[in-house]
């Protein structure tokens, strides 16, 4: 399933890691007894959308597993608003670039530079410090 030219790292963000974080999240918050129209509202979904991430209609394509899915299940517990659903989603997100996840997923599905090292590249933080010299 990898696509024939480069996709970003953003666009792997966008369609494959937050179906299948959603899809995680409705599954973990399902587990703890919340109705789908809950999770829906929870998740700034339809309805429709949980009972098809529950159906494996979306977000099937990555399977998380480890500290991923365990980040994943502490998030579903913490999300209560339109505020925290922003703040546990950014902060899994970050999670799976800093943990290099994002590679490879990155490389499973689309073609990517050989020399493409998440620091170098800017997709997580860079070890060393970016020095910007200006002329006096």
């Amino acid at each position: 399933m990898i696509h024939r030219s480069m996709l970003q790292p953003q666009e792997i963000e966008v369609f494959y890691i937050l179906p299948a974080l959603r899809k995680h999240l409705v599954v973990f918050m399902k587990e703890r007894g919340l109705k789908q129209k809950d999770i829906a509202k929870l998740l700034e979904i339809q309805d429709a959308t949980v009972s098809q991430y529950l159906s494996a209609k979306r977000g099937h394509h990555i399977q998380f597993k480890g500290r991923v899915l365990d980040e994943i299940k502490t998030s579903a517990q913490r999300i209560t608003n339109q505020t925290t659903l922003l703040m546990e989603t950014q902060r899994l997100l970050k999670f799976i670039r800093e943990s290099e996840v994002l590679c490879e997923i990155h490389h499973k599905f689309s073609v990517v530079p050989a020399i493409c090292n998440p620091k170098t590249m800017g997709c997580t933080e860079r070890e060393e410090l970016i020095h910007v010299t200006t002329k006096a």
